[in-house]
């Protein structure tokens, strides 16, 4: 066969019904009550790396119903029941959000792991910085600078300027310095939303299942699932391995939340081999 076709289908099966109404629900919310109460739902309900103030355990959950955006949450909504209503349909509800909720939190942590190493690093270098400027130590200046550099953070070309024709003016430095830690700060506050570690999970099931369905890119060109599926994958897995500056989509949940749901359907599956279309 090359095409999937269930004998029962529901178009708009319970769990697939319900994870829309949440997540339409929670973005509704997150953009009129939210922003007109000035509820810090991103501070609560997002996902923080474990070195911030701002981590919760229940954000491990909570992080997979908020989105950023209309296409943000349309996209992950629109996959979830493109791929996940099959997946409902042949497996039931309870196995159904069973998989989709360990997917999700697999996701979470390897994007945590991997987040994890790199604030490690940024700390590392900004508590050197703090105690060459506190010790008044020569090269505090330029090591700033250099830190402000490999990080990508804005600073006003006039002061830039000034403080590279004064290094050793220390209470400029001292101002450098309260710069770099707001900007510190942020990045390890910096919240992580959307479903799409789960999503991908669904992804990466529907295609070891489906391997040989056809999926219309742009609802024009026929391309079978395992090569969307693998091209789609290889993307993902070789931005999060490049790691741009500037890049703010979480690449390593899609990569864990992929890995993990291929793991269980795989382990799902063992017993039967005939699953496969």
């Amino acid at each position: 066969m090359n095409e999937f076709r269930p004998g029962r289908f529901e178009v708009l099966p319970p769990i697939i019904k319900n994870l829309l109404i949440i997540n339409v629900l929670v973005f509704i919310a997150q953009n009129t009550v939210a922003k007109q109460f000035s509820l810090p739902m991103d501070n609560l309900f997002a996902l923080h790396t474990w070195k911030s103030t701002l981590f919760q355990p229940w954000q491990l959950i909570t992080h997979m119903f908020l989105h950023g955006s209309i296409g943000h949450i349309f996209g992950n909504m629109f996959a979830l029941w493109m791929f996940g209503a099959v997946l409902e349909n042949l497996w039931g509800p309870k196995r159904f959000i069973t998989f989709y909720i360990i997917c999700g939190l697999g996701a979470a942590l390897l994007h945590l792991l991997f987040l994890n190493y790199e604030v490690s690093q940024l700390t590392n270098q900004y508590a050197d910085l703090v105690a060459m400027h506190l010790g008044n130590k020569s090269g505090a200046t330029e090591a700033m600078m250099n830190y402000a550099k490999q990080h990508h953070i804005p600073l006003n070309p006039e002061f830039v300027t000034y403080i590279i024709d004064n290094p050793n003016d220390h209470e400029a430095a001292g101002r450098l310095l309260e710069g770099l830690a707001d900007s510190y700060k942020e990045t390890l506050n910096t919240p992580t939303i959307g479903a799409s570690g789960a999503i991908f999970g669904v992804l990466a099931a529907f295609v070891y299942l489906f391997p040989n369905t056809y999926l219309y890119l742009y609802f024009f060109f026929p391309i079978k699932a395992k090569w969307a599926g693998l091209a789609y994958f290889g993307y993902e897995l070789f931005f999060a391995v490049k790691n741009s500056a500037g890049d703010n989509v979480a690449r390593w949940a899609h990569v864990g939340g992929a890995i993990v749901g291929l793991l269980i359907v795989m382990t799902w599956n063992k017993t039967n081999k005939k699953t496969f279309y």
